[in-house]
């Protein structure tokens, strides 16, 4: 670009814009010519009051043209800087469009509250309700309630995690069936889930945090015999139509009569193998008819009514139901594990 009248400012300006290679270089140049306060173009305006009267019109169309070129100039120069930018950015940021993508990383629900939900769904097709409770507890709702007297090993310091002389973390979730009988008369028929706390040392198998739903059904003329199909039931809709089950006598101090339940194993079909020890059942949980003092204690006529309860590890349904072999595996948020449910 060329001015009808020369200016040595023209000329300087030139020769520092051809220098220019990139932005901020460029904006070295522009305060340069252009700031306010310290830019030689103005400056030169601020000089126009000195001169005289006849030679400021001249003057100052001059500086007027100059500082119009000055600005044209760079801002064409700054658009071709930043065109360069931009070719030489898809440059080194070309990729092979035939490559496949990359699948995006998708949450997915937790194994045991997997195997939860199925078991709620289950027993609410078959009639009971889902309660949930505290899980810090009294002494009197956790053991007292529930037969467990004063001197019991249960409650001993070992297996017990307490918060005081009266508070503790719940060791099952059995609890919420006292509340629910102190408030509601029979006919009952429930399902609690819920966090439980043992004193346990971690290993594949125990966890001092881990998973249990209990169960209770209260009427009259319940027996053991509907204990038994309740189970069996609701265990051939969670393995399979052939899961068989046995009772085996047990002692409970909240049940009377008491029993450990087996399920046939659902590895070999009860012909033996090594998960079921070469025995052909899995034992599964504990469970028995109400005992009489539990019920004396939430106001109910035990000559009335009868009931039956249980209660299982959800952690252990869901290492049975999706074959892993250590139970610590649903606690470490390996997401190489997680991502296979």
């Amino acid at each position: 670009m060329t001015l009808e009248y020369s200016h040595p400012l023209w000329d300087n300006f030139q020769q520092d814009l051809s220098s220019v290679e990139d932005l901020p270089q460029l904006t070295e140049v522009k305060d340069k010519y252009l700031s306010r306060q310290r830019g030689e173009l103005s400056l030169e305006m601020r000089k126009l009051g000195s001169l005289p009267a006849e030679e400021r019109p001249q003057a100052g169309q001059l500086l007027n043209r100059l500082k119009k070129a000055v600005t044209k100039a760079l801002d064409q120069r700054q658009r071709e800087l930043k065109e360069g930018q931009t070719e030489r950015r898809l440059k080194e940021e070309t990729f092979d469009v035939s490559l496949p993508g990359f699948a995006p990383s998708l949450g997915s629900v937790h194994p045991i509250r997997r195997a939860l939900r199925e078991m709620e769904e289950i027993f609410v097709r078959m009639g009971f309700s889902v309660l949930v409770g505290p899980e810090i507890e009294t002494d009197y709702y956790n053991f007292e309630a529930l037969n467990i007297p004063k001197g019991h090993p249960a409650r001993e310091d070992q297996d017990t995690l307490y918060l005081s002389e009266n508070l503790l973390l719940r060791t099952h979730t059995s609890p919420v069936q006292i509340r629910t009988m102190e408030k509601h008369q029979p006919p009952l028929r429930i399902v609690v889930p819920g966090r439980v706390y043992r004193r346990d040392s971690v290993d594949a198998t125990h966890s001092p945090m881990f998973h249990q739903v209990e169960g209770l059904v209260v009427d009259e003329g319940i027996s053991m015999a509907d204990l038994k199909g309740t189970l069996e039931m609701f265990f051939k809709e969670l393995f399979s139509t052939e899961t068989r089950v046995r009772l085996r006598p047990s002692y409970f101090p909240f049940v009377e009569p008491g029993a450990e339940v087996d399920i046939s194993c659902i590895f070999c079909a009860g012909k033996g193998c090594r998960v079921c020890k070469k025995s052909g059942w899995i034992e599964i949980l504990g469970a028995g008819m109400v005992h009489p003092r539990v019920f004396s204690m939430v106001g109910y006529d035990s000559e009335r009514y009868t009931g039956f309860a249980w209660g299982m590890g959800i952690d252990r349904i869901a290492i049975l139901k999706y074959q892993v072999s250590d139970m610590r595996y649903f606690f470490e948020n390996d997401t190489r594990f997680l991502s296979q449910f």
